[in-house]
């Protein structure tokens, strides 16, 4: 638990949250700042900042509980679909590791990856990227 995490907090208790769901492993609260009604946070027990720091094991109970909360935010709401996501670093309000469902419905007015695009050219090929992340991640590509 980090001292200062405001979700290490709501998960202490120390500061107050709308729960909807709370195990040994991971938490999930409405965000307090919805960007619709029914918007919930996911986020584990344990205090990690981007999801590439949460442990194997935590896996599994954290996916597995997002698919349950997708279903119930949908089912539960109405809504026509959800938007599932996680933002490392870049647009994390807090760092502590946190995965938002949030639910949709057509015409809803959320306009979400509209622009801008950077499509592979000659100069920026596609095989190029691709090859950088199967470095990174041991695969060879056969």
């Amino acid at each position: 638990m980090s001292e200062t995490c405001v979700f290490c907090r709501i998960i202490a208790g120390e500061l107050p949250a709308v729960m909807v769901h709370q195990d040994t492993d991971v938490v999930a609260f409405l965000d307090h700042r919805p960007l619709f009604r029914g918007h919930v946070l996911l986020v584990p027990r344990r205090h990690v900042t981007v999801l590439s720091d949460l442990p194997a094991e935590q896996l599994v109970p954290f996916f597995g509980t997002a698919q349950r909360l997708e279903r119930a935010v949908e089912d539960g709401l109405g809504a026509d679909g959800s938007l599932v996501l996680i933002n490392n670093i870049i647009s994390q309000s807090v760092p502590h590791l946190h995965l938002h469902v949030i639910p949709r419905h057509r015409k809803d007015g959320l306009r979400f990856w509209l622009g801008p695009r950077h499509p592979y050219d000659a100069e920026h090929p596609a095989e190029e990227y691709a090859a950088k992340i199967r470095d990174h991640l041991g695969y060879n590509g056969q």
